[in-house]
């Protein structure tokens, strides 16, 4: 049983969100929103909740969504296989009219509607809107899944302007109107960067990095990007961690100040982490912050 919070906790809470909320106003925080907490109908809507929260206190929030589980769903029901290579879906045009269809006719739209009954206000983009995410091909072997090219941060400043939040779905496009599968983390990053965003959060099935992949209590709570090549060397980061942890990175070197990876399966970890004194997850960040 879940204890409730007396008054004097809940004023001790507060208290501790001031310093943040006053950091964090009328900054820009990218959120990208995947695995386990898209997968869970009670996590989405504490993850959704939390959007709303830093929004109404200022916060410039701007949401990034991939959506794979759903999309292999569709193309299940469609008796469309999936192939992967090193991760990542292998996308011919059909496969990539799916995509768009899942995470911007469908996944984002619930989004939006989702954080509407809950108080906030929002508006779905895809990367295709705007001319926002321009790409090219990663590789022939792939098909069209995209390498980006090109970010235009004027659709996502526009509607941040007008006080909503942006819900962008991972999707490119190129010069001939071609749509490509961008990957959700890579997107995120190169969104922040482009907006010099305050923070990037990627949302993960994993507490942070780990010293030791087999005991959540070796969290790594914060690592310096000049350490990580290192870390690689030695097998910490390792596996599907390689890629995010180079998302972490490229973000950081592209001008945002911190870049936090949590685990999207704990309730409110966005506000933990955003909020409080203890945190949660792995920070990434230069050595001179």
């Amino acid at each position: 049983m879940i204890e409730k919070l007396t008054n004097a906790q809940r004023a001790k809470v507060l208290i501790e969100a001031l310093p943040y909320i006053q950091r964090y106003n009328n900054k820009i925080v990218v959120i990208k929103y995947g695995g386990n907490a898209m997968v869970s109908e009670e996590l989405k809507l504490d993850v959704m909740g939390d959007i709303v929260l830093l929004s109404l206190i200022g916060i410039r929030v701007v949401l990034v969504h991939g959506g794979g589980p759903e999309i292999s769903e569709v193309l299940n029901a469609m008796n469309m296989e999936s192939h992967f290579i090193d991760g990542l879906r292998v996308t011919d045009k059909k496969t990539a009219e799916v995509v768009q269809m899942v995470l911007s006719g469908k996944i984002s739209k619930n989004l939006v509607s989702l954080i509407g009954n809950l108080g906030g206000k929002a508006i779905s983009l895809s990367g295709m809107d705007g001319h926002m995410i321009e790409a090219k091909v990663l590789s022939e072997d792939l098909g069209y899944v995209g390498e980006i090219t090109n970010i235009n941060p004027n659709p996502i400043l526009d509607i941040l302007d007008k006080g909503y939040i942006p819900v962008i779905s991972s999707i490119g496009y190129d010069q001939e109107a071609n749509s490509y599968n961008i990957n959700a983390d890579t997107a995120a990053s190169r969104i922040a960067g482009m907006l010099k965003a305050e923070s990037l959060i990627l949302m993960t099935d994993a507490p942070g990095l780990l010293r030791n992949k087999d005991d959540p209590q070796s969290l790594i709570p914060v690592v310096n990007v000049s350490e990580a090549p290192q870390l690689v060397r030695e097998g910490i980061i390792s596996g599907g961690m390689i890629p995010k942890v180079e998302c972490c990175t490229d973000a950081i070197r592209r001008g945002v100040k911190k870049v936090f990876i949590i685990d999207g399966r704990v309730p409110h970890s966005i506000l933990i982490e955003t909020l409080t004194d203890e945190g949660i997850g792995t920070m990434f960040l230069k050595g001179d912050n």
